[in-house]
């Protein structure tokens, strides 16, 4: 079946197109001389927070500031890809007063971007559109789109198990595989064609137990070891972690080592391309468990990436996260993203039901030819 009209998108304005925080950072950082100087990783939640990062908001509510937001490095390049897949409306919140200046502002920065596809208003939740991109977490969950897309951003990162991404090629890569989901050619695996697998599914599916038995039955996979700043990974007994501290984790991906960053109940998870590259010179095919985030970071990094996303009954899920040795906090957020993990397996190559871990090998390996 193909689709026999253009996919729509709605995009946010601050911080996904146009500089907001980091351009109020430093203007602060210009007037009052922070030392050390103030950082957008000091804005780790939205609002007021009672910290110096108050501040930025002095900034913020001014005319002027709205006037001249600079684009974010590569967005006008963004916009004029995106125009070529998809029709584009441009969804922003600003003060009734600043309404002139956001409008202007966009005109002069997007000029791909029609006069009458410039919405302004809070509710994001009344946008018929097929994909929503914004960095507002509460946008994101409220929204009615097929496919709301979260721009990652320091002050979203308790975000668990949506639909998410660290950069435009991410979401361009999100928008190819929407496009293409009712006519897509899923790849195997051979011998002659190494590839990467990443099982994808909510807290509780069974990913781990799947992927234990996937190694266990065959030699052609090899796991790829994924950092975390989760002190309770610091001894994982199946060596799939390996525990980090925060500063390590913003120091490997400062450096552009990692080839996908995420994070998971307040905890960041990352893996290295070199780790991934390593694996497939060998003539192994890489095996790893995430979620939907860097599963799409993989497959705009690397070729033949196959998602699969694990499929469990609703009880099952509550069950085995009910039965996990973390914190109440940590199983609230869990069960918390049950839903929301869902939508997840819209953008999945496959789809395999959890009744147990043998059962999904099986289909697996029936998929994919191993």
């Amino acid at each position: 079946m193909n689709r026999s009209f253009r996919l729509s998108t709605a995009l946010d304005v601050d911080d996904l197109l146009l500089e907001c925080v980091p351009y109020a950072v430093r203007l602060a950082n210009e007037k009052y001389k922070f030392q050390p100087p103030l950082t957008i990783h000091e804005v780790d939640r939205w609002g007021r927070t009672g910290t110096r990062a108050d501040v930025i908001f002095e900034f913020m509510d001014n005319p002027d500031f709205i006037s001249s937001q600079p684009p974010i490095k590569g967005a006008q390049e963004f916009v004029k890809k995106l125009s070529q897949m998809t029709e584009i409306f441009i969804s922003t919140a600003v003060w009734p007063e600043y309404m002139s200046q956001r409008y202007q502002r966009i005109l002069e920065v997007f000029p791909e971007i029609p006069r009458d596809h410039i919405l302004i208003g809070s509710r994001k939740d009344k946008i018929d559109v097929d994909i929503l991109f914004d960095d507002g977490l509460h946008n994101i969950l409220n929204s009615t789109a097929t496919y709301p897309i979260l721009m990652r951003r320091p002050w979203n990162q308790e975000a668990t198990g949506i639909m998410a991404v660290n950069n435009y090629d991410e979401f361009l890569k999100f928008v190819e595989i929407i496009a293409n989901n009712y006519s897509a050619k899923h790849e195997t695996l051979s011998p002659d064609s190494n590839g990467i697998v990443v099982l994808v599914g909510p807290s509780g599916s069974g990913k781990n137990d799947i992927a234990r038995e996937l190694l266990s039955q065959t030699d052609s996979f090899q796991k790829l070891i994924s950092y975390s700043t989760n002190p309770s990974l610091a001894s994982d007994p199946d060596g799939w972690y390996k525990y980090i501290t925060e500063e390590e984790f913003r120091k490997l991906a400062d450096s552009g080592k990692l080839c996908e960053s995420t994070t998971y109940a307040h905890h960041f998870y990352g893996c290295r391309k070199e780790d991934v590259q390593e694996i497939l010179s060998s003539g192994k095919n890489v095996l790893t468990v995430m979620d939907i985030c860097g599963a799409m970071a993989l497959k705009t990094l690397f070729s033949n990436v196959i998602t699969i996303y694990v499929k469990r009954d609703r009880k099952g899920l509550i069950t085995s996260i009910l039965e996990k040795d973390c914190s109440t906090e940590d199983k609230a957020n869990r069960l918390l993203s049950i839903s929301v993990e869902t939508r997840n397996a819209q953008v999945c190559d496959y789809t395999v039901k959890f009744e147990s871990a043998e059962q999904a090998v099986k289909e697996i390996r029936d998929k994919l030819n191993v």
